[in-house]
Protein backbone atom coordinates (compact mmCIF):
# COMPACT_ATOMS: atom_id res chain seq x y z
CA UNK A 1 0.00 0.00 0.00
CA UNK A 2 1.07 3.92 -0.47
CA UNK A 3 -0.07 6.79 0.94
CA UNK A 4 0.42 9.96 -1.17
CA UNK A 5 0.67 12.83 1.65
CA UNK A 6 -1.72 16.07 -0.21
CA UNK A 7 -0.34 19.19 1.33
CA UNK A 8 -3.42 20.59 3.18
CA UNK A 9 -4.51 16.82 4.41
CA UNK A 10 -3.87 15.74 7.54
CA UNK A 11 -2.27 12.70 9.03
CA UNK A 12 -2.52 10.40 12.28
CA UNK A 13 0.45 7.94 13.38
CA UNK A 14 -0.91 4.42 14.48
CA UNK A 15 0.65 1.81 16.89
CA UNK A 16 -0.30 -1.65 16.64
CA UNK A 17 -0.92 -3.67 20.07
CA UNK A 18 0.16 -7.12 21.77
CA UNK A 19 -0.57 -9.71 19.09
CA UNK A 20 1.47 -8.35 16.49
CA UNK A 21 4.40 -9.69 17.65
CA UNK A 22 6.57 -12.05 14.46
CA UNK A 23 9.88 -13.69 15.43
CA UNK A 24 11.76 -11.88 13.28
CA UNK A 25 10.59 -8.20 13.41
CA UNK A 26 12.95 -5.60 13.13
CA UNK A 27 15.73 -7.27 11.92
CA UNK A 28 16.34 -5.79 9.05
CA UNK A 29 16.38 -2.47 10.61
CA UNK A 30 18.73 -3.20 13.16
CA UNK A 31 21.22 -4.40 10.98
CA UNK A 32 20.83 -2.02 7.98
CA UNK A 33 20.18 1.34 10.17
CA UNK A 34 22.11 2.58 12.73
CA UNK A 35 19.46 4.38 14.07
CA UNK A 36 17.09 1.72 14.47
CA UNK A 37 20.10 -0.37 16.28
CA UNK A 38 20.07 2.59 18.74
CA UNK A 39 16.58 1.99 19.87
CA UNK A 40 16.59 -2.00 20.32
CA UNK A 41 20.05 -1.10 21.69
CA UNK A 42 18.61 0.78 24.38
CA UNK A 43 15.35 -1.36 25.01
CA UNK A 44 17.85 -3.80 25.73
CA UNK A 45 20.00 -2.15 28.28
CA UNK A 46 16.28 -0.55 30.00
CA UNK A 47 15.09 -4.04 30.22
CA UNK A 48 18.29 -5.46 31.66
CA UNK A 49 18.14 -8.67 29.44
CA UNK A 50 18.49 -9.04 25.67
CA UNK A 51 14.93 -8.60 24.33
CA UNK A 52 16.31 -8.01 20.78
CA UNK A 53 17.67 -11.59 20.31
CA UNK A 54 14.09 -12.78 20.87
CA UNK A 55 12.43 -10.87 18.59
CA UNK A 56 14.91 -11.78 16.27
CA UNK A 57 15.47 -15.35 16.65
CA UNK A 58 12.38 -16.58 18.67
CA UNK A 59 11.07 -19.27 19.95
CA UNK A 60 7.76 -17.57 18.85
CA UNK A 61 6.43 -19.34 21.81
CA UNK A 62 8.48 -17.08 23.95
CA UNK A 63 8.20 -14.06 21.79
CA UNK A 64 4.33 -14.35 22.42
CA UNK A 65 5.11 -14.14 26.01
CA UNK A 66 2.89 -11.15 27.39
CA UNK A 67 6.74 -9.62 28.58
CA UNK A 68 8.23 -10.08 25.63
CA UNK A 69 5.71 -9.73 23.13
CA UNK A 70 4.65 -5.71 24.74
CA UNK A 71 7.81 -4.25 24.54
CA UNK A 72 8.89 -5.62 21.75
CA UNK A 73 6.19 -4.24 19.77
CA UNK A 74 6.91 -1.39 21.27
CA UNK A 75 10.49 -1.06 20.25
CA UNK A 76 9.86 -2.40 17.06
CA UNK A 77 7.31 0.76 15.98
CA UNK A 78 10.18 3.11 17.37
CA UNK A 79 12.85 1.87 15.60
CA UNK A 80 10.56 2.55 12.25
CA UNK A 81 10.35 6.25 13.35
CA UNK A 82 13.85 6.85 14.15
CA UNK A 83 14.87 4.71 10.70
CA UNK A 84 12.32 6.54 9.19
CA UNK A 85 13.95 10.20 10.26
CA UNK A 86 16.98 9.23 9.26
CA UNK A 87 16.53 7.77 5.75
CA UNK A 88 13.45 9.47 4.44
CA UNK A 89 13.99 13.22 3.40
CA UNK A 90 12.78 15.10 6.31
CA UNK A 91 9.96 17.24 3.60
CA UNK A 92 8.59 13.99 2.96
CA UNK A 93 7.78 12.32 6.43
CA UNK A 94 4.29 13.19 7.27
CA UNK A 95 3.58 15.51 10.23
CA UNK A 96 1.37 13.70 12.72
CA UNK A 97 -1.11 15.59 13.62
CA UNK A 98 -3.07 12.95 16.02
CA UNK A 99 -1.39 9.66 17.56
CA UNK A 100 -3.05 7.05 18.64
CA UNK A 101 -2.38 3.34 19.58
CA UNK A 102 -4.18 0.09 20.06
CA UNK A 103 -3.91 -0.94 23.86
CA UNK A 104 -0.30 -1.52 23.88
CA UNK A 105 0.12 0.74 21.37
CA UNK A 106 -1.24 3.49 22.98
CA UNK A 107 2.39 3.24 25.29
CA UNK A 108 4.26 3.35 22.35
CA UNK A 109 2.43 6.70 21.18
CA UNK A 110 3.87 8.07 25.24
CA UNK A 111 7.80 8.37 23.46
CA UNK A 112 7.05 9.03 19.85
CA UNK A 113 5.10 12.17 21.55
CA UNK A 114 7.61 12.74 23.66
CA UNK A 115 5.65 12.13 27.05
CA UNK A 116 8.58 9.80 28.24
CA UNK A 117 12.14 9.15 27.37
CA UNK A 118 12.41 5.26 25.05
CA UNK A 119 14.61 3.89 27.74
CA UNK A 120 11.58 5.00 30.41
CA UNK A 121 8.37 3.91 27.93
CA UNK A 122 10.47 0.31 27.84
CA UNK A 123 10.43 0.19 31.61
CA UNK A 124 6.61 0.58 32.18
CA UNK A 125 5.55 -1.49 29.43
CA UNK A 126 7.63 -4.44 31.48
CA UNK A 127 6.46 -3.42 34.28
CA UNK A 128 2.82 -2.98 32.93
CA UNK A 129 3.42 -6.87 31.07
CA UNK A 130 4.08 -7.94 34.21
CA UNK A 131 1.79 -6.76 36.11
CA UNK A 132 -0.85 -8.09 33.84
CA UNK A 133 0.99 -11.64 33.69
CA UNK A 134 0.43 -11.77 37.22
CA UNK A 135 -3.45 -10.55 37.38
CA UNK A 136 -4.14 -13.39 34.60
CA UNK A 137 -2.53 -15.92 36.68
CA UNK A 138 -4.44 -14.93 40.10
CA UNK A 139 -7.42 -14.26 37.99
CA UNK A 140 -7.30 -16.54 35.07
CA UNK A 141 -9.70 -15.75 31.85
CA UNK A 142 -10.12 -15.29 28.07
CA UNK A 143 -10.96 -13.49 25.54
CA UNK A 144 -13.24 -13.94 22.13
CA UNK A 145 -13.65 -11.93 18.76
CA UNK A 146 -17.77 -11.80 18.17
CA UNK A 147 -18.16 -10.33 14.30
CA UNK A 148 -21.82 -9.09 13.37
CA UNK A 149 -23.28 -8.36 16.51
CA UNK A 150 -25.00 -5.25 17.18
CA UNK A 151 -23.20 -3.21 20.41
CA UNK A 152 -26.59 -3.16 22.14
CA UNK A 153 -26.96 -6.67 21.70
CA UNK A 154 -23.77 -7.59 22.84
CA UNK A 155 -23.96 -5.52 26.01
CA UNK A 156 -26.88 -7.79 27.04
CA UNK A 157 -25.14 -10.77 25.87
CA UNK A 158 -22.25 -9.13 28.56
CA UNK A 159 -24.43 -8.41 30.93
CA UNK A 160 -26.41 -11.77 30.95
CA UNK A 161 -23.36 -14.32 30.85
CA UNK A 162 -20.87 -11.95 33.22
CA UNK A 163 -18.17 -11.15 30.82
CA UNK A 164 -16.54 -7.88 30.12
CA UNK A 165 -16.80 -5.72 26.50
CA UNK A 166 -13.09 -5.35 26.19
CA UNK A 167 -12.20 -4.29 22.78
CA UNK A 168 -14.47 -1.99 20.44
CA UNK A 169 -12.50 -2.48 17.22
CA UNK A 170 -15.20 -1.66 14.29
CA UNK A 171 -18.94 -1.55 13.44
CA UNK A 172 -18.73 -5.33 13.30
CA UNK A 173 -15.84 -6.41 15.45
CA UNK A 174 -16.23 -6.26 19.51
CA UNK A 175 -13.98 -8.81 21.49
CA UNK A 176 -15.43 -9.81 24.53
CA UNK A 177 -13.35 -11.11 27.95
CA UNK A 178 -13.81 -12.75 31.29
CA UNK A 179 -13.77 -16.25 32.74
CA UNK A 180 -13.60 -18.76 30.76
CA UNK A 181 -16.73 -20.80 31.66
CA UNK A 182 -18.24 -17.17 31.50
CA UNK A 183 -17.09 -16.38 27.72
CA UNK A 184 -18.21 -19.97 26.35
CA UNK A 185 -21.23 -18.75 27.49
CA UNK A 186 -21.10 -15.29 25.97
CA UNK A 187 -19.96 -16.99 22.69
CA UNK A 188 -23.13 -19.66 22.96
CA UNK A 189 -25.44 -16.64 23.18
CA UNK A 190 -23.69 -14.36 20.22
CA UNK A 191 -24.03 -17.28 18.38
CA UNK A 192 -27.62 -17.84 18.98
CA UNK A 193 -28.70 -13.96 18.89
CA UNK A 194 -27.11 -13.89 14.78
CA UNK A 195 -23.41 -13.69 15.22
CA UNK A 196 -21.95 -13.40 12.12
CA UNK A 197 -18.74 -15.39 13.43
CA UNK A 198 -17.47 -16.17 17.11
CA UNK A 199 -14.07 -16.71 16.99
CA UNK A 200 -12.25 -17.90 20.68
CA UNK A 201 -8.93 -16.03 20.41
CA UNK A 202 -5.17 -17.19 21.74
CA UNK A 203 -4.51 -14.78 24.61
CA UNK A 204 -3.03 -15.43 28.12
CA UNK A 205 -5.86 -13.74 30.03
CA UNK A 206 -8.74 -11.20 29.64
CA UNK A 207 -6.94 -8.35 28.83
CA UNK A 208 -9.37 -4.71 29.31
CA UNK A 209 -11.81 -6.29 31.62
CA UNK A 210 -12.34 -6.22 35.37
CA UNK A 211 -9.98 -9.05 35.94
CA UNK A 212 -7.60 -6.91 35.34
CA UNK A 213 -7.85 -4.48 38.53
CA UNK A 214 -5.05 -6.63 40.73
CA UNK A 215 -2.93 -4.82 38.32
CA UNK A 216 -3.86 -1.48 39.04
CA UNK A 217 -2.27 -0.69 42.16
CA UNK A 218 1.64 -1.47 41.33
CA UNK A 219 0.61 0.71 37.95
CA UNK A 220 -0.32 3.46 39.79
CA UNK A 221 3.30 3.02 42.14
CA UNK A 222 4.88 3.11 38.99
CA UNK A 223 3.98 5.67 37.05
CA UNK A 224 3.83 7.84 39.91
CA UNK A 225 7.97 7.34 40.05
CA UNK A 226 8.26 8.88 36.29
CA UNK A 227 7.87 12.58 34.58
CA UNK A 228 5.21 12.73 32.51
CA UNK A 229 5.66 15.47 30.13
CA UNK A 230 2.50 17.25 27.87
CA UNK A 231 2.42 15.52 24.22
CA UNK A 232 3.94 17.30 21.71
CA UNK A 233 1.50 15.86 19.66
CA UNK A 234 -2.51 14.87 21.11
CA UNK A 235 -2.92 11.28 21.91
CA UNK A 236 -6.19 9.62 21.13
CA UNK A 237 -7.36 7.89 24.80
CA UNK A 238 -8.39 4.58 24.23
CA UNK A 239 -10.69 4.30 26.58
CA UNK A 240 -12.72 7.78 25.69
CA UNK A 241 -12.35 7.94 22.49
CA UNK A 242 -10.68 12.01 22.98
CA UNK A 243 -7.28 13.78 23.08
CA UNK A 244 -4.92 13.89 25.98
CA UNK A 245 -3.28 16.86 25.79
CA UNK A 246 -1.39 16.71 29.39
CA UNK A 247 0.77 14.10 31.28
CA UNK A 248 -1.61 14.15 34.24
CA UNK A 249 -4.64 13.30 32.06
CA UNK A 250 -2.53 10.66 30.12
CA UNK A 251 -1.35 8.89 33.55
CA UNK A 252 -5.24 8.81 34.22
CA UNK A 253 -6.00 7.29 31.26
CA UNK A 254 -3.27 4.59 31.43
CA UNK A 255 -4.42 3.56 34.94
CA UNK A 256 -8.21 2.84 33.34
CA UNK A 257 -7.22 1.49 30.52
CA UNK A 258 -5.76 -1.76 31.85
CA UNK A 259 -9.11 -2.65 32.96
CA UNK A 260 -11.29 -0.67 31.00
CA UNK A 261 -12.63 -0.82 27.38
CA UNK A 262 -10.80 -0.21 24.29
CA UNK A 263 -12.85 2.16 21.96
CA UNK A 264 -10.61 1.92 18.90
CA UNK A 265 -14.02 2.79 16.43
CA UNK A 266 -14.50 6.11 18.76
CA UNK A 267 -11.27 7.04 18.55
CA UNK A 268 -10.86 6.32 14.76
CA UNK A 269 -14.55 7.83 14.48
CA UNK A 270 -12.97 10.99 16.16
CA UNK A 271 -9.61 11.66 14.09
CA UNK A 272 -11.60 11.49 10.72
CA UNK A 273 -14.18 14.06 12.14
CA UNK A 274 -11.15 16.21 13.40
CA UNK A 275 -9.76 16.11 9.77
CA UNK A 276 -7.44 13.24 9.42
CA UNK A 277 -7.74 11.53 5.96
CA UNK A 278 -4.05 10.07 6.27
CA UNK A 279 -3.20 6.51 8.65
CA UNK A 280 0.08 5.59 9.20
CA UNK A 281 -0.12 2.19 11.07
CA UNK A 282 4.06 2.37 12.24
CA UNK A 283 5.16 -1.29 13.80
CA UNK A 284 5.08 -4.92 12.93
CA UNK A 285 1.39 -5.93 11.11
CA UNK A 286 -1.26 -4.12 9.59
CA UNK A 287 -4.29 -4.88 11.30
CA UNK A 288 -5.00 -1.39 12.97
CA UNK A 289 -5.19 -0.38 9.04
CA UNK A 290 -7.51 -2.51 8.26
CA UNK A 291 -9.38 -1.99 11.13
CA UNK A 292 -9.66 2.06 9.58
CA UNK A 293 -10.49 0.90 6.20
CA UNK A 294 -13.36 -1.12 8.10
CA UNK A 295 -14.62 1.96 9.50
CA UNK A 296 -14.16 4.48 6.51
CA UNK A 297 -12.75 3.16 2.93
CA UNK A 298 -12.76 6.52 1.83
CA UNK A 299 -9.09 7.47 4.09
CA UNK A 300 -5.80 6.25 2.71
CA UNK A 301 -3.84 3.71 4.87
CA UNK A 302 -0.37 2.67 4.69
CA UNK A 303 1.69 0.93 6.75
CA UNK A 304 5.73 0.70 7.45
CA UNK A 305 7.02 -1.94 8.74
CA UNK A 306 10.23 -2.96 7.55
CA UNK A 307 13.22 -0.63 5.48
CA UNK A 308 11.24 -1.57 2.47
CA UNK A 309 7.93 0.17 3.28
CA UNK A 310 9.90 3.37 5.06
CA UNK A 311 12.00 4.12 2.07
CA UNK A 312 9.18 3.90 -0.27
CA UNK A 313 7.57 6.75 1.58
CA UNK A 314 10.26 8.95 -0.18
CA UNK A 315 8.64 8.03 -3.45
CA UNK A 316 5.43 9.34 -2.54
Amino acid sequence: MTLTFAKNSKTAFLFPGQGAQAVGMGLDLYKESDSGKEVFDMVDEALGRSLSKIMFEGPEDELRETRNAQPGIMAMSLACIEVMKSNVPSEAIPIPYLMAGHSLGEYTALAAAGVLSVMDTAKLVQERSELMQHACDSNPGTMAAILGLDEMVLQEVARESGVFISNINTQDQIVISGEKMSVARAMDMSDARGAKKVIPLKVGGAFHSGLMEPAKAGLVDFIDGLKFNDPEVPIIANCTGTPLHTGEEIKGELISQISGCVQWKKSVDFMIKSGIDNFLEIGPGRALGGMVKKIDRGVNVASVNDIESIVAISRN
